[in-house]
C-alpha cells in the first residue's frame, strides 16, 4: 500500500514568495496545492480537501481571514488546520485570526524551519 504525502494548501498572493514556500514543502515531502487569492484557495480547498492550510492574510481579493472562515463553515474542510501568516503583528490581529477560526497565527518573515516543525506538529 503506497501512502500519499499530506497535502498543503499554500495560499499566497506574492508569487516569489509562492514558488520558495512551494520547494521547501515539496522537499519536506508534501505535496502542494498553491492559491494566489481567495477565490483560488477556497475552489482547492473544496476540489481537494488539505492535511493543512498555509494562510496569508492579505490577499487581493478578499481578506485571508474569510477564507479561514469559509473553510470552518465547510463541512469538508472544519476541521484542516490553517497557518495564518501576516505582515502585522499585535494582539488585535492575533485575536482576529484565531476568531476566524485559524489554528496559529505567525507574522512574516516566518523562518522555513519553523513552518515545518508546525506542519509537523499540525500534521502528524
Amino acid at each position: 500500500m503506497t501512502h500519499s504525502p499530506p497535502i498543503i494548501l499554500l495560499v499566497e498572493d506574492d508569487a516569489l514568495l509562492r514558488q520558495a514556500f512551494r520547494l521547501l514543502l515539496e522537499d519536506s515531502g508534501y505535496e502542494v496545492h498553491e492559491a494566489g487569492s481567495a477565490a483560488a484557495a477556497l475552489e482547492a480547498a473544496a476540489a481537494t480537501t488539505p492535511s493543512a492550510v498555509v494562510l496569508d492574510v492579505g490577499l487581493p481579493d478578499r481578506p485571508g481571514l474569510d477564507v479561514a472562515r469559509e473553510m470552518r463553515a465547510d463541512r469538508r474542510t472544519q476541521d484542516v488546520p490553517i497557518i495564518a501568516l501576516t505582515g502585522h503583528v499585535g494582539r488585535e490581529e492575533q485575536r482576529a485570526c484565531l476568531e476566524a477560526g485559524c489554528t496559529e497565527y505567525h507574522s512574516k518573515p516566518l523562518a522555513p524551519r519553523q513552518l515545518l516543525e508546525r506542519l509537523r506538529a499540525l500534521v502528524s
